[in-house]
C-alpha cells in the first residue's frame, strides 16, 4: 500500500505549488500514474551528509504509455505490433528507485540518473566509496556525492531482466501479429567456466540465471542445431539431436525433464568449447520500450507536478540538470539512446544535458526483434552479435567499409537535444571492444575530430573493471587491479560543473595516430618487452561486416535480425591498441599514481589458460605482472623491467613516487585532493620494500 507523504515532502511540495504547473497536457504525460511502495525517511541510518543534510528513499512503480504514431516512438521495432490500450496508446511499467535530500531546497539540483546494468544499480558506489548494501545501499559510504546534494534516480528498462537479488524490473508488452504468436530463429552461444548439463536457453558468460529465455515452439529439437567448436574463429562441429535436449538435467539424469526454456547436454557442457543453438522461438517483447521508459521516467522526475491521479513528483521543482551514466552494458545503452533520439522527450525538451558512456564502445541492441541485449560482442565471447554496426563515432564519417556515412549524434543535433559527453574508457575496451573505431576512421589511416561538448578518456593500463585481488582463475596471468574509481569520481565532477556551471573539463586523453600512441596489435608496433613466463600473441578482437539479412537496419541498430549471419570477411576494418612503455604499460591517457609509480605491468588484456580455450582472450579481464625485487633477481630470470629496489630504492622512494603522480594528476584535474591524499596514505600503509 502507498505510504503517506510525509513532512518533508509536504514542505517540499508547498514551497514549488505556486512555482511549478499543477497539470499537464495529456501529450506530454507520458507516465500515467506512479505507486510509491517504501518510503524510508531518513535513510542510511539517518546519518547527515554536509549542507545536504539528511537522505530519504523512494521505491515504487511507475506506469507509462507512448504513442506509437509519434515519430519519436515509431522507430520502435514492433512498436506497431504491440496492443494498445483505449486511446491507442502503448502501455509499460517499471520499478523506480529515488535517493534525495530530505529538503529538496538543500540539493545542488542535480538529477544523476544511473542505467541499470542487468538489473542492477551502479553509479552511487563508484562516486560514494565504501557503500555496504550491495544493488540496495543500506549506508552512504564516504558520502562524496551526498554532500555535494546530487539525487539519484534508477528506473528498469530491460524487459528480460528476471526478479531476484533486489533486481529492478521492467514490463513491456509482447509483440503479436494480429493477436496470432510471433516466431522466428534466433542464436545463443553458450560459454561456462566449470562443467555443467542444464542451461537456461538465454544463458551467456555475461548473462548467467539473471536473464529470461525466449521460449522454444517445440520441445522436438530436429529442427534445431547445436555445435560446438574451441576458438570463435574454429570450423562448427554439430553435435547430434540425440545428445541434447530442451529439458533439465538438475536433477533428474539425460535426457531429464522437458522444458521450453532450458538446454541439456548428454555428459555436460565443457569449458574448453563455444556451444552454439540455433533454434524457433516464440512471443518476443518490444525491448525498444526500454529507451521510451527511460526517456519518460527521467523527463516526468524532471519536469511534471503530479501524476494523472494527483500523486505528487517527489522531486517536483528541483531538478536545475540532469546527468546519465551507464557502465559497461548500459554505457552501451546511452549511445544507443542517444543515436536513437530518445534524449527528447515528447514535449520537444532535452531530458539529460550530461552524459558518461563509461567503458562502452558500441550501442546496446535493445531495439531488436528477439534481441539479447545482456550478450556482448568480444573477441571469443557472443563475437558475431549485433553492437558492433557503423555509425561509431561523435563525429560524421564516411565508413568505406560499411559503405554508409553517419554518426552518433545525428538526431540530436538536428533537435538541439545534444548533450554535454564524457566518454571514459579502459585499456580492456581498445583491445576486446574495439575503441580504435570511435576515434579513428573505419581504416586506420587518420584521427576523427572530437566535437567541443565531447570528452574521452583512457585510463591507462586498466582493465574493463578493476579486482580488489588479483587472480589467475580462467586466464594465464593474474587479473589486473590498477584502480581507476578516483578518476571516475573527479571526472564525474567535472561532468556536474560542466553541466551546471559552464566550466570545460580538461582536454581530452586518448592513444592518437597523430601522437604514434595508437597501433596495431603485434608485439613490434605496440612496442611490448619480453617479459618472461609471458605469451604475448596480439590477438585482439576484430571486426568485420556482418550481413543480418533484409529487415535489419544497422545504421540504427534495429529491426529484425536473420541469424545465423553471413560474414563478409572480405569487408573488415583496422582495429587498433594502445602503444605501451618499457614497463609494458600504456603510454597515453590519464595514468593513475598506480601506472605512474607502478608496481609491475597493467594490461587491458589476458589470455585464456589451457582447457578453457587457450590463447583465446580471456574476456573482459586484463594481466598484471608484478616486478622483481631486486635487480638480482631479475637479471635471473631474463626480465628487462627494471626491479622495485632500482625503482624507488625504499619504501619512502615509492612513498614520494605516489605523492608526486598525485600531485601531477590533481593539477589536471584528474584526482580530486581529498582522493590524492588517501592514495599517499594508502602508498605509506602498504608494505612496498620495507
Amino acid at each position: 500500500m502507498p505510504h503517506i507523504l510525509k513532512r518533508s515532502w509536504l514542505v517540499s511540495f508547498i514551497t514549488i505549488f505556486f512555482t511549478v504547473a499543477l497539470a499537464l497536457t495529456s501529450a506530454e504525460a507520458r507516465i500515467t500514474k506512479i505507486v510509491i511502495n517504501r518510503f524510508e525517511s531518513p535513510t542510511f541510518g539517518g546519518a547527515s551528509f554536509g549542507n545536504a543534510g539528511k537522505y530519504e528513499k523512494i521505491v515504487g512503480r511507475a506506469y507509462g504509455e507512448v504513442d506509437p504514431r509519434d515519430p519519436l516512438n515509431a522507430i520502435i521495432t514492433d512498436i506497431d505490433k504491440a496492443p494498445r490500450n483505449v486511446r491507442g496508446y502503448v502501455e509499460y511499467d517499471t520499478d523506480f528507485c529515488i535517493l534525495k535530500p530530505m529538503f529538496t531546497n538543500q540539493g545542488n539540483g542535480l538529477l544523476f540518473y544511473n542505467v541499470l546494468n542487468r538489473g542492477n544499480k551502479g553509479g552511487f558506489n563508484q562516486l560514494n566509496l565504501g557503500v555496504v548494501g550491495g544493488n540496495d545501499p543500506t549506508t552512504g559510504g564516504d558520502g562524496f556525492a551526498l554532500k555535494r546534494g546530487y539525487t539519484f534516480l534508477w528506473s528498469g528498462w530491460q524487459a528480460d531482466v528476471l526478479l531476484g537479488d533486489n533486481r529492478m524490473t521492467f514490463k513491456a508488452p509482447v509483440a503479436t501479429n494480429g493477436g496470432v504468436e510471433i516466431t522466428g530463429r534466433i542464436r545463443t552461444e553458450y560459454i561456462v567456466g566449470a562443467s555443467t548439463n542444464t542451461l537456461n536457453l538465454s544463458s551467456s558468460f555475461s548473462t548467467g540465471l539473471t536473464h529470461d529465455s525466449y521460449e522454444t515452439v517445440s520441445l522436438d529439437n530436429s529442427t534445431a542445431t547445436l555445435t560446438r567448436r574451441v576458438r570463435e574463429a574454429d570450423p562448427r562441429i554439430p553435435i547430434p539431436n540425440s545428445d541434447w535436449a530442451f529439458a533439465d538435467c538438475s536433477n533428474v539424469p539425460f535426457p531429464g525433464v522437458p522444458n521450453t526454456k532450458k538446454i541439456s547436454l548428454k555428459g555436460g557442457f565443457d569449458p574448453n568449447f563455444i556451444y552454439e543453438l540455433l533454434y524457433t522461438a516464440k512471443n518476443p517483447t518490444v525491448l525498444g520500450l526500454g529507451f521510451a521508459a527511460t526517456r519518460d521516467v527521467a523527463s516526468f522526475f524532471r519536469y511534471s507536478a503530479h501524476d494523472d491521479f494527483g500523486t505528487f513528483n517527489p522531486l517536483a521543482g528541483s531538478i536545475r540538470a540532469a546527468i546519465m551514466q551507464g557502465i559497461s552494458q548500459s554505457g552501451c545503452f546511452i549511445r544507443g539512446f542517444i543515436d536513437l533520439g530518445f534524449n527528447q522527450d515528447e514535449a520537444g525538451r532535452i531530458v539529460f544535458e550530461g552524459m558518461n558512456p563509461h567503458i562502452a564502445t558500441r550501442r546496446g541492441p535493445l531495439n531488436i526483434r528477439f534481441g539479447q541485449p545482456g550478450r556482448a560482442t568480444g573477441q571469443h565471447e557472443d563475437h558475431l552479435y549485433p553492437g558492433f554496426e557503423s555509425p561509431f563515432t561523435w563525429m560524421p564519417l564516411c565508413d568505406p567499409v560499411a559503405q554508409e556515412t553517419g554518426w552518433l549524434l545525428e538526431r540530436c543535433y538536428k533537435t538541439g537535444t545534444c548533450p554535454k559527453i564524457i566518454h571514459t574508457v579502459s585499456s580492456t575496451e581498445y583491445w576486446d571492444m574495439r575503441m580504435s573505431l570511435t576515434t579513428t576512421d573505419a581504416l586506420a589511416q587518420r584521427d576523427v575530430a572530437i566535437p567541443d561538448h565531447i570528452r574521452i578518456y583512457l585510463m591507462s593500463s586498466a582493465q574493463h573493471a578493476p579486482v580488489a585481488k588479483p587472480a589467475l582463475g580462467i586466464c594465464q596471468q593474474l587479473s589486473n587491479p590498477a584502480p581507476y574509481y578516483e578518476t571516475i569520481r573527479a571526472l564525474l565532477v567535472a561532468l556536474e560543473r560542466w553541466v551546471l556551471e559552464g566550466v570545460k573539463p580538461p582536454p581530452s586523453q586518448i592513444p592518437t595516430l597523430r601522437d604514434k600512441t595508437l597501433a596495431r596489435p603485434d608485439k613490434a608496433s605496440t612496442g611490448w618487452p619480453d617479459i618472461p613466463g609471458v605469451k604475448y600473441t596480439g590477438v585482439v578482437s576484430e571486426l568485420t561486416v556482418n550481413d543480418y539479412g533484409p529487415e535489419f537496419q544497422p545504421t540504427n541498430e534495429s529491426g529484425i535480425v536473420k541469424e545465423p549471419p553471413a560474414e563478409q570477411t572480405a569487408r573488415k576494418y583496422t582495429v587498433l591498441v594502445p602503444r605501451v612503455d618499457a614497463n609494458g604499460n600504456d603510454v597515453a591517457g590519464i595514468r593513475s599514481t598506480t601506472i605512474q609509480a607502478p608496481l609491475g605491468t597493467y594490461t587491458g588484456w589476458n589470455l585464456r589458460r589451457p582447457g578453457y580455450a587457450e590463447d583465446e582472450m580471456c574476456g573482459i579481464s586484463g594481466s598484471y605482472i608484478p616486478f622483481r625485487r631486486t635487480r638480482a633477481e631479475r637479471l635471473a630470470v631474463g626480465d628487462p623491467r627494471l626491479s622495485l629496489e632500482e625503482r624507488y630504492g625504499d619504501h619512502s622512494g615509492f612513498v614520494a613516487a605516489v605523492k608526486r603522480a598525485a600531485d601531477d594528476l590533481v593539477a589536471k584535474g584528474f584526482l580530486l585532493p581529498d582522493d590524492a591524499v588517501r592514495l599517499v596514505n594508502q602508498a605509506e600503509a602498504r608494505d612496498v620494500l620495507r
